[in-house]
């Protein structure tokens, strides 16, 4: 960026000032290069023998004059856009600086007057690794500081030679506005009077090899839509309207309490809406349907749309492609009064190696390793987090505080947590290094998520975290000062991979694969789980859910509904992957969202899938108000087999219990035959029982083959009719 020599000033006008001492010529040079640790050193207003020496830094400037009580006195030109001049005064005034550019003048306080905006205790803090409101502290702070409103702009980056803040608002020209380092925390400040919300800026930094780059705020709270990628001045001015949702969220322990879950990629869900609109339209659908949270995929600020939101390069920023983090608060806020909890996606384990982001980012490695085997993700093609340096693991730590303070979420799902427990995650022999104890397990990454977790807990009342761990890591929901991991649920992978690859085989076949139905029960109390068929399991060639299935059209549709049924009984919560409700055939397509069209009432087979989406909402609806489902999911006494080896018929049965001992009864018969006088062994204290949902009801497109009258057992058992390709939920007769 070079710079250009400005003219003298006009020789006409109020008083001029006296000459002032030079610069050293090292500092002088250190300055204009963006090299120096402490410009307000150099620059502002300095007793001097003779009086109050005063220098500015305003490149391409005509002239400029220290203005006091009204009064102007021009400073003198010293090349290289500093300006400089003594006033005989005996103490420094309160004063601004009045700059004329060709396109006119422009008046305002001197950044380099001020006192540094940043107290002692963040910087303690943020050495220490230990500050929980981290944002607070750095990035960009609309304040009045000093009695002068302006933004104090703070970064970390300790490896730099100098930091300067450039914005529209110096031409993207940083020479302007250098920073001051604050010691040994490596975080550099200043107070730019005059700036304020909206202000669009990025730092610019000089590495200690001499090379200069223009990198996002770290800290940003927002972003410019990409591809732009400069961040945003922003202060937060939404009014809550949750207090009640807030109050009471934690009311229940989240394992102990109805948990369905819709999962939704916002930008897609309908195409083109805002926050704000999303707000008129989500939360009245989810609650129509009975699912008692949302999870939105990442929102988090990223470049690529392609990446779903799991390429992180803005952290503390809600995407600006769908509005304001105001905006996204009044999204939440609507769910919330709505009464529907919401989870975000959070990608703590890697970030992108975009130039202008977090890869690199004073010069040196500083958010990764320095080892590139331990840095590098061989998957993604992405950095890994340094777990083990206290800092970056303080910024992800009061991360996941910010999302659940700032913006209420009432849950945080953690992506690819496998991906951070071992350091030999996808990574073949001589590309990865041992722990202290020539173990696999990455020691920094456990202590970072019981870190997490703990801070999360005990922060915000009522959040619940989510693992997506697909190994069987021991004690990923045990708590941390067990030696947990300290999550509140964890994702069951196995049982989602198990029981969709019972499903693909042709009912003749499913026999040989029984065990894949029934093995998740051996493990089912092992961890607090969650039951997932997310996004993951309906893009790449998987399929949606109902193409995974076999047979012709009706089979496929009975399938799906008898597996729906299925998992809403069997233990664990449960998740959904939006457009697999009213059983969309085609595979999710990031573009277009999911495929509403086949709900439109001049589509011919409508129909079909708005039985599939009535189904979803009655087994919310019976969910819900049936308490053996989901209110001992975690206790081994609220399960139990009826029928778990009937590999020939393809059946399953087991019953469920609520606290108080009542039951539900769900029967799966999962071949496509009828099964009439089908004997079942049930409790003796029931003396009848009902059936309360059926998957092959007419109104889901089944056959109706449903049993229609009380069941009253005999000698310990009931028969009943199993519809083919069906799930039946009984109950006893109140």
């Amino acid at each position: 960026m070079a710079l250009r020599d400005t003219s003298l000033p006009e020789a006409s006008g109020p008083a001029r000032s006296g000459a002032a001492p030079a610069l050293d010529p090292g500092d002088r040079e250190r300055l204009l290069s963006g090299r120096h640790h402490d410009p307000h050193a150099l620059l502002g207003a300095h007793p001097v023998p003779g009086g109050i020496a005063f220098r500015a830094l305003r490149p391409y400037a005509r002239a400029v004059a220290v203005v006091i009580d009204g009064e102007r006195h021009h400073l003198t030109s010293e090349g290289d856009g500093l300006f400089s001049g003594v006033l005989p005064l005996a103490d420094i005034p309160a004063y601004t600086l009045a700059v004329r550019y060709a396109d006119g003048e422009h008046e305002s306080a001197d950044p380099y007057r001020f006192l540094p905006a940043l107290g002692e205790l963040d910087l303690h803090l943020i050495r220490e690794g230990r500050h929980e409101q981290l944002w607070k502290a750095l990035g960009a702070e609309p304040m009045t500081h000093e009695g002068v409103t302006g933004t104090r702009f703070t970064v970390w980056a300790p490896n730099a030679q100098g930091v300067r803040v450039a914005g529209e608002f110096t031409c993207w020209d940083g020479t302007a506005l250098p920073m001051r380092s604050l010691g040994a925390s490596g975080v550099w400040e200043l107070f730019v009077p005059g700036i304020g919300e909206g202000a669009r800026y990025k730092f610019e930094i000089t590495s200690r090899y001499g090379g200069r780059f223009l990198k996002a705020d770290p800290m940003a709270r927002h972003a410019e839509v990409p591809p732009d990628t400069a961040s945003i001045v922003h202060a937060p001015h939404y009014e809550w309207g949750d207090a009640d949702w807030m109050a009471h969220r934690g009311d229940l322990p989240v394992h102990e309490a109805p948990f369905s879950v819709y999962e939704v990629h916002l930008p897609s869900w309908r195409p083109g809406l805002t926050y704000r609109q999303l707000a008129d339209e989500l939360p009245a659908y989810v609650s129509e349907l009975g699912f008692t949270h949302v999870e939105f995929m990442p929102v988090a600020h990223h470049p690529f749309s392609g990446s779903w939101g799991y390429q992180v390069t803005g952290f503390y920023a809600p995407t600006s492609r769908l509005g304001t983090p105001d905006d996204f608060k009044y999204l939440v806020d609507a769910l919330h009064r709505a009464g529907i909890g919401v989870i975000v996606d959070w990608v703590p384990a890697h970030f992108p190696k975009d130039d202008w982001a977090l890869a690199r980012f004073d010069g040196d490695p500083l958010y990764e390793p320095g080892d590139s085997r331990r840095a590098e993700h061989p998957d993604w093609g992405t950095f890994e987090f340094d777990f083990g340096r206290v800092e970056v693991r303080n910024f992800l730590v009061a991360n996941a505080v910010y999302w659940c303070e700032e913006f209420h979420v009432d849950g945080l799902r953690v992506d690819a947590v496998a991906s951070m427990l071992y350091l030999d995650y996808s990574r073949d022999s001589g590309q990865w290094t041992p722990n202290v104890h020539g173990g696999r397990e990455d020691l920094d990454a456990m202590a970072f998520l019981q870190e997490m977790n703990a801070t999360v807990y005990r922060r915000a009342p009522g959040v619940v975290t989510i693992a997506e761990e697909s190994t069987a890591w021991d004690g990923v929901t045990r708590p941390t000062d067990s030696g947990g991991l300290g999550f509140g649920l964890k994702w069951n992978m196995g049982w989602m991979h198990d029981s969709l690859g019972y499903m693909a085989h042709e009912p003749v076949h499913r026999k040989y694969h029984h065990n894949e139905m029934t093995f998740s029960m051996v493990y089912a109390y092992s961890e607090n789980y969650i039951l997932p068929i997310s996004h993951d399991e309906v893009v790449h060639g998987k399929r949606a859910l109902v193409s995974k299935m076999p047979g012709d059209w009706w089979q496929q549709r009975a399938n799906h509904r008898a597996y729906l049924g299925f998992m809403w009984a069997h233990p664990g919560k449960q998740l959904l992957f939006m457009g697999q409700e009213f059983a969309q055939g085609g595979e999710w397509s990031e573009p277009h969202g999911p495929d509403w069209w086949l709900l439109d009432p001049e589509y011919g087979a409508q129909a079909d899938h708005r039985g599939v989406r009535d189904l979803v909402r009655d087994l919310n609806a019976v969910y819900l108000r049936t308490p053996a489902l989901w209110q001992r999911d975690t206790d081994p006494g609220g399960f139990r087999w009826v029928i778990g080896d009937a590999a020939e018929d393809n059946v399953f049965a087991f019953l469920r219990f609520a606290a108080d001992g009542s039951p539900l009864l769900s029967v799966s018969n999962l071949s496509p035959v009828v099964r009439h006088d089908y004997r079942l062994g049930v409790p003796d204290d029931i003396p009848a029982w009902r059936e309360i949902l059926n998957t092959d009801a007419a109104c889901y497109g089944g056959g109706d083959l449903i049993n229609s009258d009380d069941l009253k057992p005999e000698e310990g058992t009931i028969t009943l009719t199993l519809p083919p390709l069906a799930t039946v939920w009984l109950t006893p007769l109140h």
